[in-house]
């Protein structure tokens, strides 16, 4: 696979320091990154540090004049090959799944019709919390690949899932991810392939 383009959407999360290493692993691959970095995401790592490792402007307004005379969040869309969101935010995973496009990085994911592959990280009791489940579950019945969380210990000081994935994890995801060929279809054939992912089924007819 070359030539690839990942859409890098950094959600606000102090997992956002293993960014840098992933955007490494997926440049490492000769694949391109154009990052999106949400206004959460810029108080834990910098738009500096992610475009030079980047090799690309980094993207974090839905109102740039410039842009969007060329409307720009659906060309970002359109040129990816995979949208990554990294960290997912319980905030982030809530947009998703109810639809919401506020700023950027949730009118990006509103308006690709491209595979999705999402790295939650938060705190524990927020991962557990029933809102965020059902959230999952909604995404996972879209058609939204999710790899993690792990457990561990916490920047919280608390234990348990909520981790981010490590950088290594997410390649190994996303190469797969993309491994699968065209990725999304319809609304209802996503909803369809969610529900049934992994099942056997037999058919059987009369005469």
């Amino acid at each position: 696979m070359t030539g690839k383009r990942i859409l890098l959407i950094i959600g606000g999360g102090i997992a956002a320091y293993k960014i840098p290493q992933l955007i490494r692993l997926i440049r490492g691959e000769g694949w391109t990154v154009s990052p999106v970095l949400t206004r959460a995401g810029a108080e834990f790592t910098t738009a500096m540090t992610i475009s030079v490792l980047a090799g690309e402007a980094v993207h974090d307004g839905l109102f740039d004049i410039a842009k969007e005379a060329e409307i720009g969040h659906i060309r970002l869309t359109r040129d990816a090959d995979l949208v990554v969101v990294a960290p997912a935010t319980a905030d982030l995973m809530a947009k998703m799944a109810q639809g919401l496009a506020d700023d950027l990085a949730s009118t990006l994911l509103l308006a690709s019709d491209k595979g999705v592959l999402v790295a939650p990280a938060m705190n524990v009791r927020m991962w557990n919390h029933p809102a965020t489940q059902r959230n999952l579950a909604v995404l996972r019945a879209d058609g939204v690949a999710v790899i993690g969380p792990d457990e561990g210990d916490m920047a919280c000081g608390e234990h348990g899932p909520g981790r981010m994935a490590e950088p290594e994890a997410i390649m190994a995801a996303i190469r797969a991810r993309l491994d699968t060929g065209p990725l999304l279809l319809e609304p209802q054939a996503q909803v369809a392939r969610g529900v049934l992912a992994g099942r056997h089924v037999i058919v059987t007819s009369g005469p």
